[in-house]
């Protein structure tokens, strides 16, 4: 039995295989999915309707179990790829926009629900949503000749993707929120799953030894596992410390500038910035534009990579040329991105904090109503610049009313006659009015507004960014093995080598230059997994002491606020204690009390039904309750008595069964289908049973059977002469009718 365990313990922590997964028919999936989705949904639902207990048991739910019995790990990431087709359709085609995103909606509620069917096996809930599925694995060969000549001769067909890639390009946040989607993202982002991806879009590909999906365990991986370079809690960490050293060159390169020649920090920061602007587009090719831009500081990284590139051309041609003033705006230029570095790194603390996510909402917002304000008010510039002739210059009057724009009303009362005696009050008057009073008052409560938005959909935005920075550190690409700004060194001695040698000596050189490379950080990776993560036997030990010393200390010092408060109550710990041990104490009820004190809804043909009738038939059936008769009359609906039989013919059962309940003014008929003993071996038994069932008879005759009969008869010849009326009155009528049409 041990060994039975075991083995299924085993092959519950097995992936899929590579091959296995090549195998699995993803295209199939596509259309019958998307048939289903369009007959079920035909206008435009929300969240809350579709998500609904009747439409979930009658319509989401039959699909559901239609799909899973498929067992297909791609059944997900179809879901995902027709939620993408209707988010597209909803935008081309407006008049059905809502019933199209009713429709996306329903494939994101059908990937979470298929989702839970695979979770009972972690690994292979891993493969589901981690595993690149190619599109048309499964598709026949004059399919795939159709989809070329759709694309063109020189498309890509084969552009393999995530189920995680595709939740965040179609923003599927509910989705990538669940628990058992974030179990997964929790997984890969502290490194307890090990996987590699293979990509065609690398800029280094490094695809000869592909690592399967596997638990990871210290003890069974090398000390020095380059591996462990690409695991996403340790890139952000990494990623930190690189963001904090182009800082700080960033800060001497403009100490230390000189217009004339390049200084030592300036040549020190081009390298760091020119390492920063390479692993900057390389995560950019590795995951596609749709997926790097979703998160909110590759906008920031990107602003400060153009204006890395514009301050490095504007210096390449100040030094070509001898141009000062080319290095003077290069310097001005680089300066600005101090606005980007500083607030970058000070985010790195609280990237997904509530305060930064609304931040970035809210930048958005503002750009999109200034922009919109700008093209308003570009007609009043214009006629302010034609009023003013040749006073104002176009320059003058933006910049005017700009400073307007923000508050400072006086200048357009005092500025307003230099433009035209009559027209120029009027219109900067009016451009104040609007400006200050009815715009900005707008625009408030557009922030107002997404910022509750945004804390309205806290979790699911949080989780939504988590999950894009962790997709983001695990990356395919052999170069984001390496720390700026050694990249640019593997870019320039691996690049060219890919194309002489073979995949095997491509990746034994790969190795060998990481482990160089990063050999201290890898030495301090190891040294943490081995002793100081959370399991490991020193981390352990040394918990355990601190336990035993603060138990081994005075009462009163354990009681103190400050140690309470940093050690924390020890009750939970009693709490917890209790729950986990068996209660070994005396029991307070009996279970024959439990079953008679709460009664339970059971079937007549259920199995406790015919145990108790079982019981009872073995019980002893001369048990008498005063006052209580197993049929009792009921007064129906109607108003017509019935018998009503107790709680243990209809089966809900108060502990006592009917046919234990006996009365001492039983009726007739409740003694003649009531138990009988079995007869009994003694010489008179077949007397007395005689003599009981001619009482019985007896007691039957005096029955009102016949009152019964005779009051029927008396109806039914009540009926038959309210039946003759009722012609006769009918004859009369009609003719009536005809005597009166004769005349």
């Amino acid at each position: 039995m041990a060994d039975h365990d075991s083995e299924e313990q085993t092959a519950a922590l097995l992936a899929p295989s590579p091959e296995f997964l090549a195998r699995i028919a993803v295209f199939p999936l596509f259309h019958p999915i998307q048939k289903d989705v369009i007959k079920t949904i035909d206008s435009a639902l929300t969240w809350d309707q579709l998500t609904a207990s009747d439409i979930n048991f009658s319509i989401v739910r039959p699909i559901v179990l239609k799909y899973a019995k498929l067992k297909n790990m791609a059944v997900v990431y179809a879901c995902l790829v027709n939620r993408a087709y209707f988010l597209k359709e909803s935008e081309e085609d407006l008049a059905y926009a809502g019933v199209m995103l009713s429709r996306a909606t329903l494939c994101e509620i059908l990937a979470m629900k298929l989702l839970s069917h695979f979770a009972s096996n972690h690994i292979t809930l891993v493969a589901v949503l981690t595993t690149s599925w190619s599109p048309l694995a499964g598709a026949t060969p004059e399919v795939v000749q159709e989809v070329k000549q759709v694309l063109g001769s020189n498309a890509n067909v084969n552009d393999p993707q995530s189920a995680l890639e595709m939740a965040i390009s179609t923003e599927a946040k509910r989705f990538i929120s669940s628990p058992v989607s974030q179990s997964v993202v929790n997984d890969i982002y502290s490194g307890r799953i090990v996987f590699s991806t293979a990509t065609t879009r690398s800029m280094l590909a490094d695809n000869y030894k592909p690592k399967a999906i596997t638990l990871y365990d210290s003890r069974d991986a090398p000390f020095l596992d380059h591996y462990r370079l690409r695991v996403p809690r340790y890139g952000a960490i990494l990623e930190f410390l690189n963001f904090a050293c182009l800082l700080v060159t960033f800060v001497l390169c403009l100490s230390n500038q000189d217009h004339a020649k390049l200084t030592f920090w300036e040549v020190v920061f081009i390298v760091f910035a020119a390492a920063f602007t390479l692993e900057e587009y390389t995560a950019a090719t590795e995951h596609g534009w749709i997926i790097y831009i979703a998160n909110m500081w590759n906008v920031f990284d990107t602003s400060f990579v153009l204006v890395f590139l514009c301050y490095v051309g504007l210096r390449i041609k100040g030094l070509s040329y001898g141009d000062l003033e080319a290095s003077n705006l290069a310097f001005d230029l680089l300066s600005c991105g101090a606005c980007i570095l500083f607030p970058r790194l000070a985010f790195f603390a609280v990237s997904n904090n509530v305060v930064v996510l609304s931040l970035r909402e809210m930048i958005r917002q503002f750009v999109y109503f200034i922009l919109l304000a700008a093209i308003c008010f570009s007609g009043l510039l214009f006629t302010l610049w034609k009023l003013g002739g040749g006073h104002w210059t176009f320059k003058k009057i933006a910049w005017l009313m700009v400073q307007i724009w923000f508050g400072n009303t006086y200048l357009s009362f005092a500025q307003a006659e230099s433009f035209h005696p009559v027209f120029g009050p009027i219109l900067m008057t009016t451009f104040a009015a609007l400006s200050n009073t009815l715009l900005l008052t707008i625009l408030i409560s557009i922030l107002s507004n997404t910022v509750a938005r945004i804390d309205a959909n806290a979790t699911q935005e949080h989780l939504f960014q988590f999950a894009i920075s962790t997709i983001e550190g695990v990356k395919a690409d052999a170069l984001f093995s390496y720390q700026p700004p050694f990249n640019l060194l593997a870019l320039a001695v691996l690049k060219p080598t890919s194309y002489i040698v073979t995949p095997r000596t491509l990746h034994s050189l790969n190795v060998l230059l990481i482990k160089i490379t990063s050999f201290p950080i890898l030495i301090v990776i190891g040294i943490y997994e081995r002793y100081f993560a959370t399991g490991q036997s020193l981390r352990e030990s040394s918990r355990d002491a601190a336990h035993n010393f603060f138990n081994s200390l005075p009462r009163h010092i354990k009681n103190m606020p400050l140690v309470e408060a940093l050690v924390g109550s020890a009750s939970s710990d009693l709490y917890d204690a209790i729950f986990e041990i068996d209660a070994m104490g005396p029991a307070l009820f009996d279970d024959s009390d439990e079953e008679e004190d709460f009664p339970r809804l059971r079937s007549v043909a259920s199995h406790d039904t015919i145990t108790s009738a079982e019981r009872v038939r073995r019980r002893p059936s001369h048990v008498s309750l005063p006052g209580r008769s197993p049929l009792r009359p009921e007064r129906s609906p109607h108003g017509s008595p019935r018998l009503r039989p107790l709680s243990g013919v209809i089966g809900l059962d108060l502990g006592v069964s009917s046919a234990e309940v006996s009365s001492g003014g039983r009726s007739p008929l409740a003694k003649f289908f009531s138990h009988v003993d079995p007869p009994s071996p003694s010489p008179g038994h077949t007397e007395a049973s005689l003599r009981r069932v001619e009482a019985l008879l007896e007691d039957l005759r005096d029955l009102p059977v016949h009152r019964l009969k005779d009051e029927m008869r008396e109806l039914q010849e009540r009926q038959a002469r309210i039946e003759q009326l009722l012609l006769t009155l009918t004859r009369g009528m009609r003719s009536s009718d005809t005597g009166s049409k004769h005349t």
